[in-house]
């Protein structure tokens, strides 16, 4: 019987010892997104962790905070803190990032895109590796890309029919080069942290706003502020998986493969729920009381055309190297 017992006891230690050692060995990473956990996005870096959790065995997970928490509500300085490894994982877009490096203003130049097609076939081709190595030069490993959209213009003044209903107009933008879109279109760009504008929206400090329908508008709810809604699609905006180069470094190459595997699955799924929210979209935001507004060909022209000089502006910018190798897979895929 005390040869029993001491197996037991034997037994039980092996069991204490081995749970220590998974314990230690699961590693929990921290994930900062832009918006809130409403959205795609969230439901993307979720998908991502369930992913990855599995994958590993548990050995990874990851923590997700929505509305860029750990920047301090800062969504441009995400990327600066991938960069240096103060956070692990980033979900942001192209367009938040271009502080840090302006050539990622190129997929948001005004009127690049008219198609899925095309969008994919720079995200999901050269043109997307090619800004994937410049952020690497950054201190940011690009898992996957993923879809924020094409970005609609709202406000609570009146329909935008024409460059000239932008006139005089308090906007609410994200970044840099919608600033220049802006003051191009007449309009008065307020460069606004995403978490301080519903409430900048609820109280009119601003009158409008511009962002994809599937990947926000509808899941943050915009059109409970927010009357008018044009669908002019003037600018894309993909959105990007990195992870700081110090913890990819960090990892053997078969992890490392688990977590771009992961990523890309994610990312795929994050874009097609936010697609199939776009498409379904106009339908639920007139059933809202959005009065939507769609233009013409002939109305988009004058977008385009009143739009062209900040275009060029950005264009310099970015470098005609990047600018010439989006449009020729642009032009491929028509």
């Amino acid at each position: 019987m005390k040869a029993v017992t001491l197996g037991r006891h034997a037994l039980a230690a092996m069991v204490a010892a081995a749970m220590t050692v998974g314990a230690a060995a699961a590693e929990t990473l921290r994930l900062s997104h832009n918006v809130g956990d409403t959205t795609t996005w969230h439901q993307g870096a979720e998908k991502f962790n369930e992913l990855i959790s599995a994958a590993t065995g548990g050995e990874i997970d990851v923590r997700v905070f929505p509305n860029a928490q750990l920047a301090g509500g800062d969504q441009m300085k995400q990327a600066e803190m991938i960069g240096r490894g103060a956070l692990d994982l980033v979900l942001t877009s192209a367009i938040n990032v271009t502080p840090l490096v302006p050539e990622m203003a190129v997929f948001s130049l005004p009127y690049l895109y008219a198609s899925y097609d095309q969008v994919d076939a720079t995200t999901q081709g050269e043109p997307g590796q090619m800004m994937a190595d410049i952020l690497l030069d950054k201190g940011i490993v690009v898992l996957a890309w993923g879809e924020n959209g094409f970005r609609e213009v709202t406000n609570n003044v009146r329909p935008i029919t024409s460059p000239e209903d932008m006139k005089g107009l308090n906007m609410r933008v994200a970044g840099p080069m919608y600033i220049d879109v802006m003051n191009a279109l007449g309009a008065n760009p307020q460069q606004m942290q995403w978490s301080e504008t519903l409430t900048a929206l609820q109280q009119g400090v601003v009158d409008g706003q511009e962002n994809p329908i599937g990947a926000v508008i509808i899941p943050q709810q915009v059109y409970e502020m927010q009357k008018y809604i044009t669908t002019w699609h003037y600018s894309y905006d993909p959105i990007f998986l990195g992870i700081s180069k110090a913890k990819w470094d960090s990892y053997d190459a078969e992890t490392q493969e688990k977590l771009r595997t992961a990523a890309q699955e994610a990312m795929a799924y994050q874009r097609q729920i936010t697609r199939e929210g776009t498409a379904n979209g106009i339908a639920f935001l007139t059933e809202k009381g959005m009065e939507v507004y769609e233009p013409t060909p002939e109305e988009l022209q004058a977008f385009r055309d009143a739009t062209k000089p900040a275009f060029d502006e950005w264009a310099a910018k970015v470098g005609p190297e990047i600018v010439s190798a989006f449009q020729s897979a642009i032009a491929a895929a028509q």
